[in-house]
Order: C-alpha cells, then structure tokens, then sequence
C-alpha cells in the first residue's frame, strides 16, 4: 500500500494537499476540538508550568497528579467507578487483555472489530471465535453449545459505533445474552463524546440500565470527539486495582505527555458547557442524508455523524474522485479494515461545518448520481 499524502490543516474545515486548498469531510475531529483556540491555550498553559513529559513510568516515578485529575474529570463525565489513562487508545483493551487473561473460558469477536480488539482478542488465553456483524442472533448460536456448562464464561468483544459506517452494536442484546460470568468489552472509540443524551456514548445511546453496564469493560479514546490524545479503560475500581497490578503494558509505557493532559481536561470543559455542539452535529448529518436520498443515493440512517456511500466500480470511483477535486473538495474516499477491501467514499460531518460546506458537497454527489 502507498504512503497517503501529507496534508496540513488549514482553519476547522480545510486541508492543504500540494499547495491547494480543500474542503475537508474526513478524519474524526467530530467537534473540531483538536483546532480549538482555548484547547492549544490549556496545552501552552501546561508545558509552560507542568512541562513536557514526566519521562517514567507512572509504576515507577512518572505518577503525576494530572494523570489523576484527568482520570477524575473522565470518570464523572462517563458515570463510571474508575478510569484509567493509557499512553494510546489502542493500548486500552490490551491493557485490559493482558490482566483479565485466564479468567474467561471463550472469546468472541464482531467480525468487523477494531484492531485493537482484534490484537487484545489474542491475549486473553483463549479461543477466538469471530461472530457476524452486529447480529445477536448469531452470538446467541455461538453460546447454544455451551448453555449447560456451568463453567462458560465468555468475554464478547466489539466497537461502540462503528468508524465505518457509524453504525452502533447492538449491545443491549448482548448483554442479555451474556450468562452469569460473561462479560463485554467495548471499543467506544468513535461514539464516546457523540451518542447519547449527554455524550456518553454507545451504552448510553442503548440506554443501556446500571445492572447489565457493571458487566461492560469500556474503552475510549481522546483522540476523537475530545480532540486530544490517549486512551482511557473505564469501568469499576478493582478492574482499575488489577490492570494497575497486572497489565505489562502499562507498567512498560511513559504515560500521556503533561501538555495533551491539560488539553483533554479542557476540551472536556467544552463539551460540557456546549452540548448545543452535539445538537448542530445531528443537524448536519440529517440534512446531509435528507439531501443525498433526495438526489437518489442510498443511505443508510445510523445514529453516527457519518455518511457511508454505497460501493461503486473502480472506474466510477475515480471519476468521482475527480469531481471531488475540481470541485474543491478533498476527495473523502478511504479503505477501512475488514469493513470493504476495495474501498469506499465516507462522509464524516463535523458540528462546525457550515451549511453552505454540507451543501457544495452534496451538490457534487447530486450531479454525479444524475
């Protein structure tokens, strides 16, 4: 595979690609926080006192206060005992992996599953088994052999919202299927900050009631709707107390740069003072799908602020890259782990794109599909 473009950033919206440009309609900067002027002041505002990196582990000398303010704020933003910094996202379910290896007698995989879940899935001492898509009812055949083994205790793992498609896993469903020592892990990458009443995301989304989210592992990243960096395990405080004692991961890693602590803690402020950002996300993703199934497109509704177009031939696939460019537009089309190895065109709206930008690239699918 070739190396993709560089781009730079230009203002909320736009990229430079070779001197030009373009309107931006990738990336998962849903919010625009990673650009946001009091977010870079809380960066400038850290290293200037805090300074750059504690350059230990956190087991050893590197377990500064930040970490412990920072995994305060996430831990009463998300409702949960505990949380847990991790130095990146992906680390988070290995982490969790590594320390719950040998307590579960059988793992299952969404076939469309994060890699991250698809490496963790590896480390829990115990055979794998992938399971269709968002499809309960084939979990519920998987678990039919062993419903009269008492000692069953399978560990189910899947992404919150899917980053394909924004797509949301059906977790309510499997919680219920899961027998008394089962337990599930979510990858809540892309719906943390997004779904859900106050942003929770995904468990929230399903409404999801206290009794059945005790039995959720979650993990989230700050890279997304918080527009920082890191990753975050959330969840009760003996997980916390074990994945501390147990996980070699976390143990081997220098922790999370002070300045990008600072950053997440504010932009966590943001989100809490401005839900109305959330509000202006559903409203532009609605009129982006309302426009392009007006001009013929078939598109799915799902609860995420993505837009995933229907697959098209390698020949209309670089003519609508084409138009893309001459129309200013950075071409949004991208190959996304197991979800399609041709490829596909994937819309990911922003709360600050402006309508006159939703517009001009609905305009250019219009014209295409006509």
């Amino acid at each position: 595979m070739s190396e993709p473009d560089p781009l730079q950033f230009v203002g909320l919206n736009e990229v430079r690609l070779r001197g030009r440009s373009l309107l931006y309609f990738s990336g998962c900067d849903y919010f625009r926080l990673a650009r946001h002027p009091e977010v870079a002041q809380a960066v400038v505002a850290t290293l200037t006192e805090h300074g750059l990196s504690v350059a230990a582990s956190r087991r050893t000398t590197g377990n500064h206060p930040l970490y412990a303010r920072l995994e305060a704020a996430l831990a009463s933003f998300f409702g949960t005992e505990s949380a847990l910094l991790l130095p990146d996202s992906y680390f988070a379910p290995m982490a969790v992996a590594q320390t719950l290896a040998g307590e579960f007698t059988d793992i299952f995989i969404d076939e469309f599953a994060h890699g991250a879940l698809r490496d963790a899935a590896r480390m829990f001492d115990g055979p794998a088994t992938l399971f269709q898509h968002r499809n309960p009812a084939d979990l519920a055949r998987l678990f039919a052999p062993h419903r009269r083994n008492p000692g069953f205790r399978p560990m189910v793992l899947t992404d919150g919202m899917f980053g394909h498609d924004g797509s949301v896993a059906p977790l309510r469903e499997y919680l219920q299927l899961l027998p008394p020592r089962g337990r599930l892990l979510v990858d809540d990458a892309h719906g943390v900050g997004i779904l859900g009443a106050t942003g929770r995301g995904a468990l929230e989304h399903a409404r999801v009631p206290s009794r059945l989210a005790r039995r959720v592992v979650l993990c989230a990243t700050l890279s997304k709707a918080f527009g920082t960096y890191g990753g975050v395990v959330l969840g009760s405080h003996a997980l916390r107390r074990k994945i501390l004692a147990g996980s070699r991961l976390f143990a081997g890693t220098t922790p999370l740069p002070l300045p990008l602590v600072g950053a997440a803690l504010h932009a966590l402020k943001i989100l809490r003072r401005e839900p109305g950002r959330r509000r202006r996300l559903r409203e532009n993703v609605a009129h982006v799908r309302s426009q392009l199934r007006a001009a013929g497109w078939d598109i799915q509704e799902q609860p995420g602020p993505i837009v995933r177009l229907p697959p098209l031939d390698e020949t209309r696939t670089r003519a609508l890259k084409s138009r893309f460019l001459a129309a200013g537009i950075y071409p949004p089309f991208l190959k996304y782990g197991h979800a399609s190895a041709r490829g596909f065109f994937r819309l990911v709206i922003a709360s600050e794109h402006t309508r006159a930008q939703l517009d001009q690239v609905v305009a250019v699918l219009a014209g295409f599909k006509s």
